[in-house]
Order: structure tokens, then C-alpha cells, then sequence
């Protein structure tokens, strides 16, 4: 192996590329240096091209040698392998005098030991050599294990969508006017290609990302949407995974149990519990989540996981499906440079495995542009440009349309998609047209206004290219009949049963809640109220009237006070998790029956440890019965009260799944029939007495007189004590008849994404 330097470009001063392979050559010739068993050095010779000894850059052309502790045979001993930083110096750049920019960051692969002890064979060989792929910067986030996506068999997906249009119907208060969002756009993706919708903000981007998604009802589309040649069904629910643009997440369930319950709903039946936890934690390591496996997932107001490792884990609830193609809708917004990068990346290493990606992009940097393999580029919902990302700036460029100072690229067609011809050259047809038409269509800069600018570009891409993109989607899919036939499966594939549906969601529900329910503030309000409650009323006394009229009005304080705290509580279930609704039910991860007698009933054993530790507070600082007959039916009576009153704030908030409609309804709600609960008013008109009977204070205020004053007296406070069944009745009739209303209100609401 010559170690002779590579001629460098005449007159240039020595730089350190030239001192560093200098010292490489020095190490070479040494007596340690690294043979193998024919005393040839291990790394292949450099490859001799005509303007001298060059290295070409993506294959194991790079050299590279490692020197490590030797290994001492007789005596069985190692010593402690010792690797230095690594000098990577590109022979080929350094050859043609480019290293002198970038000397302190070559990259030839010599690997060497300042200690000068030889690197083992067998370890030589199983080294890898550079890559381009090493040339990104790494997450520091997610370690520095690059995420490898294993090509799991799966069904691979052409999509095509031809003159696609859609439009919505504005409604005003007298009137009505429909607005266009996309009008004729084409396109294709095939398995392995990573597809960019780019355009500025308002362009269509995400409109269009949900009609390919399936996301919209197809009877409002325009234009033809096919996969594999065939019409969406929705088999393709389970093909398709759809990662929106915010990360809709359980804040308080790990990054574990976030992808383990997503792979328990979603996977298929034919797998074992323990085969889908194992699936899950796959997922974790392919995408760099083990240092963070055991964190929360944070939101708002608890602290988690970072920006990038949420946006991960919202990548990986979908990948988990192996799904056939993957949507994602502005998957860097609010990353940095190196955590984007890393993200696309690794979208790359998805759509490798044979997956058809297809992501939204508002502002990428230039790197990441360069690593799309198609774009979409839109603006005011026309098509601007369809084709590869790397022949978009000639597309514009054969138009007239070049940058007149070096830019990147993405903010050159983003300047254009929104009419900027700013540091852009002006076409001489676009500047023609504007001096034909009147003035008004020439800005104060004296060029075209974004409107003309639009106008021109749309009728470049229509007279120029659309003729031969349509024709390229005519062409039929490279697949078999049997292929395409599966994307027209109509049934529905449910990755677990209702049973195990249900038993999932009431799992994940309780470790979800658990932390609100139990939280020092809400705790610190009951026991405190408990203990207020306990000293006013210490002790009383019922054998005089006064003394059983206080004790009256403690009864109803306890209806009321568990009649409007679980009402409170129960309105912000459903209008709080309806993202979460939203994306899971698009998904077909569970039926809604199953979640919502999960959500409903995941609350009650955590809503009964709260009124039990008030009960015993009040109950016996108080002086109420001290039997444990009574005792057990006063809680029971509380209880009944609790999840009747907790049916209507589920339903009053399905209905409207708006928290200050919602609360605004309820105020007044619980009010009339706190008011109507028989304490403040004995004689009600009759045209309004029915109302009574609707209040669960009133029935929960005559259960506890009876509990407590049967055997005492036949009428407290003018209400009169009979044997409680028809209260019974009428509690658990609220019980079951709210909870059906809130689940016919969440059956009615649309899946929006």
C-alpha cells in the first residue's frame, strides 16, 4: 500500500488536512500498523484516478484503520482497547484543493491509536465504513443510535389522485357562499418515495393531506383518489397512518404504556398480548426512545418528554401498525434544525422499508428539501408544481423564474407560491402581460402583484406539464389483480375484541386519571370542606327542633355539595379528550360503545375513595346515627347521587363538547335543582313542581332523612319520610338515562381531523 501523499493543488500553504495525513502515513509505515495474516495492510488501497490517488465517497472506497490494545496470547490477558477520535480527511477533496474549507472536518476514515497497538482482524472486518448517511447530525435527544426500520411484509400502496377539487359551503347569517380549497390537483406516490406538500399557509396543504388520508367523506371530493388503482374503503383504515400535525397524547402515561396500549388496540387479533408489547418496544428502539421509555409524556401544565421525542412517539403510534402508507402533517413544526432533519431522515428509513410516505412541510431548510423524492408544491389551492424536488429550480427556471442571489431553495418556491418575485428574476412574458393589462395589475415596486404572478404560474404548469403528468396516471399499477382486490375489503378489522377493548381503555383510563383525582388540591378541597362541615355542625344534637333542623340542613348541604361536584367534574371528560376521540375513532382503533362504558366507569372507583374519606370526616365529628346500618346507607345514598349526578355533566358536555357553553348550561342546571331540592321552598307552584322530581338533590335529600330520622319522625321540615323506593328509582333511572344521552351525543358528532 503506497502511502505517498496525494498531490495537492500547487501554491497552496500547508493546512492542517496535509499535517493530519501526514501523521496517517507516519502511523501506516509503522511496525504496529494494521495487517492481516500476509502482512498486507487490512484497509483496500485507494482507487487511482487521472488526477491522482482519490477516494470515492459511498461505498467501502473510504479508507479505514483502526488501532486498538492487542491482545497479549499466552498469558490470556486484555488489555483495556483504547480508540482515539477518529480523523476523517476526503482524500478526493483534498486532491483537488477543497479541503482548505473544510480542514478541521474531512472525513477520511483513518481510525488510529495513539498508543500504537493494532486493531484485531476479525474487529476490522466487522467495522463499518462511511457513509453519506453519517453525515447528519444526530438527535441528541435519542442517542446515537440510528433508528433501522425492518421491511416487514406489508401491502404495498400505489396512490394516484387526478383533478382533485374541493370545496366547503360557508354559511352567514343571511347567506351562503361556498369557497374553493384545492381545484386540480394531481399527483402520485409509489411504495419507497417520500412525497412534499409544500405552499405557504392557507395553500391547502393539510386539506389535501386528509382527502388522501381518507380523513374527509369522499362524496365531497372532486376528481378521482385511488390506491393501487382502486376506490378508498375502509379496509384501508388499518393500511393507512395518519400522525397530525398536533401531538395528541395521555400526558400522564409514559412513552411505554403509550405505544404498548396503542399496539394492544391496533394490532391484529392473531397476536399475543405478549407479542404486541414486544412490538412496541420494537418500535422504541428503531426510534431512539429507550433513554425516555419511562417518562411521561408531559403537556401543558406537567413536564415530560422533549418537542422531538414527542413528535417520535406520535410517529410511532402509527408505524406500530406497519402501516402500507404513512400521512404526516407538518412533522418538524417547532423543531430544531438537527432534530428536523433527524425526523425526515427517518421518514426516509421508513418509506425504504417499502412504506409510501407523504408529509406536509411548511419551511424546510435546505437539506431537508434535498431529501424529499417528490414535491407537491401548492399555492391558493392550485397546483404550482408536481414532480421531483431535485428538477423543481430547472422546472422554474425554463419558466423565467430564477433567484437573482443564492437562497434556499424552499424559500425560493415558497417566495413564488405567494406571488414574491422579490431577488427573483421576472419573466419577460409575465412582464409583457403586465405592461398589455392596465396598471393596477403592477405593485408599487413596479412588478407583478402576487395576483398576476399566481396566475402566470398556473397557466405555466398547466400549458407545460399537466398534459404529461395526467398521462403518466393512466398508466396501470405494476401489481396483481389479487393485490389491488384487497384494498376493496369492505369489513372492518378490529385489532381486539369489545371485551378487550373495553378492559384496554378502562386500564389505560384509570393510570391516565389517577393523577388529577388524587392531586393535593383536590384532596386538600374535601377534606377541608369535611373538616369545616365537622365544626360547625359538632356534635348536634336532634332531640330538640332547632337542634333537628340544623342537622336538616347539614343533609342537604351533602346532597348538594356531591351533587355539584361530580357535575363539575364530569363536563370536561368528553370536550377535553375529543382530539384524542377524534384520531383513534379515524383510526378504527376501538368501538365507541367500548370506549365510552370505559371512560364512564374508570371514573367510579376513584370517585368513590374521595366522598368515603368525606363521610367518615363529617359522619361521625357530627353526630349523625352511630349504627352501621344507617351509616353504610347514608354513603350509599351518596354514592347513588355521585354517578347520577356525574351521567348529566357526561351528557350535558357530549352535547355540546364546548367547556363554556358547557359549564354555562350546567351552573344553571345544578342551581334549579338545588333550589328545587325541597330545603328553601316547601310550597311550590304546581306548574313547576315537576321540576323537583328531575333534581337529584331533592331525591337524595329525602333518601338521608329517611336514613337517618325513620324511626324518629314522619315528616322533617314539612317533607315527608316514606319507605325511598321510589327515589331509588328514580336515582338509578338518571343514572342510565343520562349516560344514554351522552352516548347518543358522541354516536351524532362527526370525526373532524
Amino acid at each position: 500500500m503506497s502511502t505517498e501523499k496525494p498531490p495537492l493543488a500547487s501554491g497552496l500553504a500547508r493546512t492542517r488536512s496535509e499535517q493530519l495525513y501526514e501523521t496517517v502515513a507516519a502511523a501506516i509505515k509503522s511496525p504496529h500498523g494494521s495487517m492481516d495474516a500476509n502482512g498486507v495492510p487490512a484497509t483496500a488501497p485507494a482507487t487511482t484516478g487521472s488526477t491522482g490517488g482519490t477516494l470515492s465517497r459511498k461505498s467501502s472506497r473510504r479508507l479505514m484503520m483502526g488501532a486498538s490494545p492487542g491482545r497479549s496470547g499466552g498469558a490470556g490477558t486484555h488489555i483495556r482497547k483504547a480508540r482515539s477520535a477518529q480523523l476523517k480527511l476526503e482524500l478526493d477533496e483534498v486532491s483537488s484543493g477543497a479541503a482548505l474549507s473544510r480542514a478541521s472536518s474531512a472525513s477520511l476514515g483513518l481510525s488510529f491509536s495513539f498508543t500504537g497497538f493494532a486493531m484485531p482482524p476479525e474487529e476490522i472486518s466487522d467495522s463499518k465504513p462511511f457513509s453519506d448517511d453519517e453525515m447528519i447530525p444526530e438527535d441528541n435527544e435519542a442517542g446515537n443510535k440510528k433508528p433501522k426500520f425492518q421491511a416487514e411484509p406489508t401491502l404495498p400502496i400505489f396512490l394516484k389522485f387526478k383533478e382533485v377539487t374541493y370545496k366547503v359551503v360557508i354559511k352567514k347569517l343571511t347567506s351562503s357562499a361556498e369557497k374553493e380549497i384545492l381545484s386540480g390537483i394531481n399527483g402520485s406516490v409509489s411504495p419507497g418515495e417520500v412525497l412534499a406538500l409544500m405552499g405557504p399557509s392557507g395553500s391547502g396543504k393539510t386539506t389535501l393531506l386528509s382527502l388522501l388520508g381518507g380523513r374527509i367523506s369522499q362524496s365531497a371530493i372532486g376528481g378521482s383518489i385511488t390506491y393501487n388503482d382502486k376506490p378508498y374503503s375502509k379496509y384501508l383504515k388499518s393500511k393507512i397512518g395518519f400522525v397530525t400535525q398536533d401531538d395528541v397524547l395521555f400526558p400522564h402515561l409514559t412513552v411505554k404504556e403509550t405505544l404498548t396500549y396503542a399496539a394492544r388496540l391496533r394490532l391484529p387479533k392473531t397476536l399475543t398480548r405478549q407479542q404486541k408489547e414486544q412490538r412496541a418496544i420494537g418500535v422504541i428502539q428503531e426510534l431512539g426512545l429507550e433513554r425516555c421509555q419511562d417518562t411521561m409524556i408531559g403537556g401543558a401544565f406537567v413536564r415530560g418528554v422533549s418537542g422531538g421525542e414527542r413528535k417520535r412517539v406520535s410517529i410511532g403510534n402509527e408505524i406500530i401498525i406497519n402501516p402500507s402508507l404513512l400521512l404526516l402533517d407538518e412533522p418538524t413544526s417547532g423543531l430544531d434544525s438537527t432534530t428536523a432533519l433527524r425526523t425526515i431522515q427517518m421518514l426516509h428509513d421508513i418509506a425504504e422499508a417499502g412504506k409510501t410516505v407523504i408529509t406536509t412541510i411548511h419551511q424546510p431548510s435546505s437539506r431537508l428539501f434535498h431529501r424529499f423524492d417528490k414535491l407537491i408544491l401548492l399555492g391558493r389551492g392550485n397546483l404550482l408544481y408536481f414532480g421531483k424536488s431535485s428538477e423543481a429550480l430547472d422546472y422554474f427556471s425554463s419558466i423565467g423564474c430564477s433567484p437573482l442571489i443564492p437562497m434556499n431553495p424552499a424559500e425560493f418556491l415558497l417566495d413564488l407560491a405567494n406571488g414574491n418575485i422579490n431577488d427573483i428574476s421576472v419573466p419577460s412574458e409575465l412582464e409583457d402581460r403586465v405592461q398589455v393589462g392596465n396598471s393596477g395589475r403592477e405593485s408599487q415596486t413596479g412588478k407583478p402583484s402576487p395576483a398576476v404572478v399566481h396566475e402566470y404560474l398556473v397557466e405555466a404548469y398547466e400549458t407545460r406539464v399537466t398534459e404529461q403528468e395526467k398521462k403518466k396516471l393512466m398508466d396501470p399499477v405494476t401489481l396483481d389483480e389479487e393485490a389491488k382486490a384487497k384494498v376493496l375489503r369492505l369489513k372492518r378489522q378490529w385489532g381486539a375484541s369489545w371485551w378487550e377493548q373495553y378492559c384496554i381503555l378502562f386500564s389505560r383510563g384509570l393510570k391516565e386519571r389517577r393523577h388529577e383525582y388524587f392531586s393535593w388540591l383536590r384532596v386538600t378541597q374535601v377534606l377541608s370542606t369535611a373538616v369545616i362541615l365537622g365544626l360547625l355542625w359538632w356534635q348536634s344534637d336532634i332531640r330538640t327542633p332547632r337542634g333537628l333542623q340544623d342537622q336538616a340542613g347539614l343533609l342537604f348541604f351533602i346532597a348538594v355539595f356531591w351533587g355539584f361536584f361530580p357535575v363539575f367534574t364530569a363536563i370536561f371528560a368528553f370536550p377535553q379528550e375529543r382530539a384524542m376521540l377524534n384520531k383513534e375513532r379515524a383510526a378504527d382503533m376501538y368501538r365507541l360503545s367500548a370506549y365510552f362504558l370505559a371512560r364512564t366507569t374508570s371514573d367510579l372507583p376513584l370517585d368513590f375513595i374521595l366522598p368515603s374519606l368525606f363521610l367518615l370526616v363529617v359522619y361521625f365529628m357530627t353526630g349523625l346515627r352511630l349504627s352501621p346500618y344507617p351509616f353504610f346507607l347514608s354513603m350509599l345514598t351518596v354514592f347513588l347521587c355521585i354517578i347520577a349526578a356525574q351521567g348529566l355533566g357526561l351528557a350535558i358536555g357530549a352535547i355540546l363538547m364546548d367547556l363554556k357553553k358547557a359549564t354555562t348550561l350546567a351552573s344553571v342546571t345544578v342551581m334549579t335543582f338545588m333550589l328545587a331540592g325541597g330545603f328553601f321552598v316547601k310550597k311550590v307552584p304546581v306548574f313547576i313542581s315537576w321540576i323537583r322530581y328531575l333534581s337529584f338533590n331533592y331525591h337524595t335529600y329525602k333518601l338521608l332523612l329517611k336514613v337517618q330520622y325513620q324511626d324518629f319522625a314522619q315528616s322533617i321540615n314539612g317533607m315527608r319520610i316514606d319507605n325511598g323506593i321510589t327515589e331509588v328509582v328514580a336515582l338509578v333511572v338518571m343514572i342510565f338515562g343520562y349516560r344514554l344521552l351522552a352516548y347518543l351525543s358522541l354516536r351524532q358528532m362527526k370525526i373532524t381531523t
